[in-house]
């Protein structure tokens, strides 16, 4: 009895269909891309970068043993997650983990304190100068709390202190609505108001203009701190 032989256009059809459930099962569970749309992160993540997030690494686990075999992490301090908005949670979110369950975070000026305690924030930025004592409580941007941050939740802001939408507004993020941790800048560009007009600019055809002159070619493979 001779042996079955696969045709050469089924073969063709079994490996695209592998590779097309193999491309869903990584960016639903394993990687996904991610583009920064506004300036809340700024001077970190700049509009036009191109991210990609670790979504298995900081997965809910059902058992122990899941969480001691598999590569699962904690969610840290200092951390930059992508997250469901919990106003709209069909919008992703990008900010950076402030507060952990159980913390008391407060906010002073351009200090922020974890139980009373100041922290180096190196990441953060503001562009608005330190308040005076009478101008303290009137924003949330330089004084807030002291809050707990209930269990099962987190506390985030973007590092744009003075120009981001974050936990000082809407509230502490849920755990679950936790998407993964941003691992890199795989690619950026400049967004059109940001491209001048570059003098010689005109001779080049304008996509191979655009290609050249409006990447961000540092930032490329950039890892996210």
């Amino acid at each position: 009895m001779a042996a079955f032989k696969k045709s050469t256009a089924r073969e063709y059809f079994e490996s695209i269909v592998i590779a097309v459930i193999l491309a869903l099962f990584i960016r639903t569970f394993v990687v996904q891309a991610f583009k920064i749309p506004t300036g809340s992160m700024e001077p970190n993540l700049l509009i036009g970068d191109h991210l990609l997030v670790n979504k298995f690494v900081l997965a809910p686990t059902l058992t122990r043993l899941e969480g001691t075999l598999l590569p699962i992490d904690d969610v840290r301090r200092g951390e930059v997650i992508v997250f469901k908005y919990p106003e709209e949670p069909d919008r992703d979110f990008i900010k950076r983990v402030i507060g952990l369950p159980g913390e008391t975070v407060e906010l002073k000026g351009h200090d922020l304190l974890i139980n009373g305690k100041a922290i180096s924030e190196p990441y953060a930025h503001y562009t608005q100068p330190v308040p005076d004592e009478g101008e303290l409580s009137l924003d949330v941007r330089s004084k807030y709390g002291p809050v707990s941050v209930p269990a099962g939740h987190y506390f985030v802001m973007g590092d744009n202190r003075d120009n981001s939408q974050d936990s000082r507004y809407w509230g502490f993020l849920p755990g679950s609505y936790i998407k993964g941790r941003a691992l890199m800048i795989y690619y950026s560009y400049e967004p059109d108001e940001a491209v001048g007009s570059g003098a010689g600019l005109s001779r080049l055809p304008s996509l191979v203009g655009q290609f050249f002159t409006r990447i961000r070619w540092s930032r490329l493979l950039h890892q996210i701190h």
